[in-house]
C-alpha cells in the first residue's frame, strides 16, 4: 500500500510500521492495515491490535487537517509458543495447554518432555499424546489453543473380599444344561444325573480375598489399595465346615445341596418311584425327588426343590425352592372356569418343565420350558423362555402370562390364532408405588432437615450456657443423624428410579422365528397387537410405545 511500509527491527522480535500521511491514498482503518499486515511475509507475528487502532487514528486525524506526518509504531511481535501444564483430578490426571507461536519456534518433543518433567509429572506421560500436540501446534494457524489430557495415573484398585465358589451345581443349572456327547453335540434327553451328595462331600470354598492394585499420580506417588476381606464362612443346615480346611463347607448329611446368595445348604431328601394313589400324597420338610410320574389329583408339598424324572399329569405340586419336571406336564381346563386347569405348579424359586399344556403356573423367579408351552397361565416375577437358555427356539401360544422380564421362544402364538397375552404391569406398577413411597418420605425428611438446618445454625452462633452444651450437642447428633438418612434415601430414590427405566429395558417378546397373529403384550393401558404374522424381531417398549423391530 503506497505510503506505507512494513520493517523488523534488528532483533528480528517486533514488527513496525511507518506510515507517510501525504503519500497514502485513501484513509485506511484499522482493519485493513490488520488485513495488510496478515496479507503480508510477516502474517504469522502476533499482531498488536491496539496500536493498528491508534495508527488509523492519527492517519485520519492528519488527513482531515491536511498535515504531513511520519507515523511509526511497533504492530507486530514474534512470539514463541507459550506451554503450561496443570495437574487434574487430585494428581491423577495432567492437561497440556499450548498456544501455538507467532512467527516464532514452537517446541520440539524433547523440550516438551523436559517441560513436563519440570511440571513434576513423573509417570503416566503419553509420548503419544505429546507428539500429537505437537503435530497439531505445526499444522494449525497462529495463536492456536491445543488443549489435550497427556498424563494418566493408575487408580488404586481395592481387593475383593473372598468368594464362596459352589463345587456342586444346582439341579436346575444340571437341568437348563443337556450333558455333552461331542464338542459340537449335547444330548437333549440325558440331562445329568440329579446329584445327592453324601456326608462329607465337599460343597463349597471359600477363596482368599485378594490385596487390591497399587496405583500411582502423574507425580509418581503411590496410592497404596485396601486389601479384601475375609467372609465369614456360614456352615448352613445340613452342611458343617472341614476339620481339616477352615475355607471348605462339606455335608453333613446325605441330600439335595442348594447354593444361593452365597449360602450353601443341604436339604434332606424323600426318594421314591413315583407318586400315585398307592403312596398317597406327599409332604415333606426337605427335597423331594420323584423318578417317576405323577399322577391325577396327586399333591406334592415339599419346603426344598421338587425333582420329577417323569410325567405329571392333573396334580399339585408345591415347593419352597425351585420345581423341576424332566419329562412333561399336562393339566385339563376346568369345567367352571375356563381360566383354571387341573395341573398347579407353585415354586418359591424357578420352574423347569419339559413341555406343558394345561398348566397354572406361579413362582418367584424364572419359568423354563424345553421344547413348548400351550394353553397355561404363568404368573412369574422373571422371564419365560422356550427352547434351550442359548437358542429359545420351541412353541408358545394360547397362554396368558404375567412376568417382570422379557418372554423368549422361537414361535410366540399360533397359525390357529389363539391368542396369546402377555402382561408386564404388576412388576412396573409395583416399581411405581415404591418410588412414590419414598419419595414422599424423602420430601418428608427434606423438610424437616431444612427446618432443623436453619435451627441449628442460628443455635451454633449463640453463646450458650454450660448446662445446655449437653442439650445441643445431642441435638447436633440427631441433627447428623438425619443428614444421613436424608443422603441414603436420595441414594434409594435415585436406584428406583433406575430400576425402573432398567425394567422397561428388559421387558418385550424375542421371537427367534416367527410371532403371530393374536399376540399381545401389555403394559398398563399401552398395548401391542399382532394384527399380521411377523418374521423373527423383538416388540420391545420405548418412549411410552411399543415396538416391532426385526432381527
Amino acid at each position: 500500500m503506497k505510503g506505507i511500509t512494513l520493517v523488523l527491527e534488528d532483533s528480528g522480535k517486533f514488527l513496525r510500521l511507518n506510515i507517510d500521511t501525504q503519500e497514502v491514498e485513501g484513509n485506511p482503518d484499522a482493519k485493513q492495515l490488520i488485513n495488510l499486515i496478515k496479507e503480508s511475509e510477516h502474517g504469522r507475528l502476533f499482531i498488536l491490535e491496539d496500536s493498528l487502532v491508534k495508527l488509523a487514528k492519527e492517519l485520519h486525524k492528519a488527513k482531515e487537517n491536511n498535515s504531513h506526518k511520519q507515523l511509526d509504531e511497533r504492530v507486530g511481535e514474534r512470539r514463541d509458543a507459550e506451554v503450561k501444564f496443570k495437574l487434574l483430578d487430585s494428581d491423577m490426571a495432567a492437561e497440556l495447554s499450548l498456544l501455538s507461536a507467532y512467527g516464532g519456534a514452537n517446541p520440539n518433543y524433547a523440550e516438551l518432555l523436559k517441560m513436563a518433567r519440570a511440571a513434576d509429572i513423573k509417570r503416566g506421560l503419553s509420548r503419544k499424546r505429546l507428539k500429537q500436540a505437537l503435530q497439531q501446534a505445526n499444522a494449525e494457524p497462529p495463536g492456536t489453543h491445543i488443549k489435550l489430557i497427556v498424563a494418566k495415573g493408575l487408580p488404586m484398585r481395592p481387593g475383593h473380599s473372598s468368594k464362596m465358589l459352589p463345587l456342586v451345581p444346582n439341579a436346575l443349572e444340571r437341568i437348563l444344561r443337556p450333558q455333552e456327547i461331542s464338542v459340537s453335540r449335547v444330548d437333549m434327553r440325558d440331562l445329568g444325573d440329579v446329584i445327592c451328595v453324601k456326608a462329607g462331600t465337599p460343597l463349597l470354598r471359600r477363596t482368599p480375598p485378594s490385596q487390591g492394585r497399587t496405583g500411582f499420580t502423574v507425580r509418581g506417588e503411590n496410592l497404596q489399595p485396601t486389601a479384601g476381606e475375609w467372609l465369614t464362612l456360614k456352615p448352613g443346615s445340613g452342611t458343617l465346615i472341614s476339620p481339616d480346611d477352615e475355607n471348605l463347607l462339606v455335608a453333613e448329611i446325605a441330600g439335595m445341596p442348594k447354593f444361593n446368595s452365597g449360602d450353601m445348604w443341604v436339604d434332606e431328601t424323600f426318594i421314591c418311584k413315583g407318586v400315585n394313589v398307592g403312596t398317597g400324597n406327599i409332604n415333606y420338610d426337605g427335597a423331594v425327588i420323584v423318578n417317576g410320574d405323577v399322577t391325577e389329583k396327586m399333591i406334592i408339598t415339599a419346603s426344598g426343590d421338587v425333582t420329577i424324572n417323569g410325567f405329571v399329569e392333573s396334580a399339585i405340586i408345591q415347593a419352597g425352592g425351585d420345581i423341576i419336571i424332566t419329562q412333561g406336564a399336562m393339566g385339563k381346563q376346568a369345567e367352571n372356569d375356563k381360566n383354571e386347569y387341573s395341573t398347579k405348579l407353585s415354586a418359591q424359586g424357578s420352574i423347569h418343565v419339559q413341555h406343558g399344556q394345561g398348566l397354572e403356573i406361579s413362582c418367584n423367579g424364572n419359568v423354563t420350558v424345553g421344547k413348548q408351552l400351550a394353553h397355561s397361565n404363568i404368573i412369574c416375577r422373571g422371564s419365560v423362555i422356550v427352547g434351550p437358555i442359548d437358542n429359545p427356539n420351541g412353541n408358545l401360544f394360547g397362554c396368558e402370562i404375567q412376568c417382570q422380564q422379557a418372554v423368549q421362544a422361537g414361535t410366540i402364538g399360533a397359525v390357529s390364532g389363539s391368542n396369546l397375552f402377555v402382561d408386564f404391569s404388576e412388576g412396573y406398577n409395583f416399581l411405581l408405588e415404591r418410588i412414590d413411597a419414598m419419595e414422599e418420605l424423602l420430601k418428608h425428611i427434606q423438610d424437616n432437615y431444612i427446618r432443623h438446618k436453619t435451627r441449628i445454625d442460628v443455635i451454633k452462633k449463640k453463646q450458650l450456657p454450660n448446662d445446655l452444651a449437653k442439650k445441643v450437642n445431642m441435638a447436633i447428633k440427631l441433627y447428623k443423624s438425619e443428614e444421613e438418612l436424608l443422603g441414603w434415601l436420595m441414594k434409594k430414590v435415585e436406584t428406583l428410579r433406575k430400576s425402573k427405566d432398567e425394567y422397561l429395558d428388559v421387558i418385550g417378546l424375542h421371537s427367534s422365528k416367527k410371532i403371530h397373529s393374536g399376540v399381545v403384550a401389555k403394559l398398563n393401558n399401552r398395548t401391542w397387537k399382532a394384527d399380521r404374522d411377523y418374521s423373527r424381531g423383538r416388540v420391545h417398549y420405548f418412549e411410552h410405545q411399543w415396538h416391532f423391530q426385526p432381527t
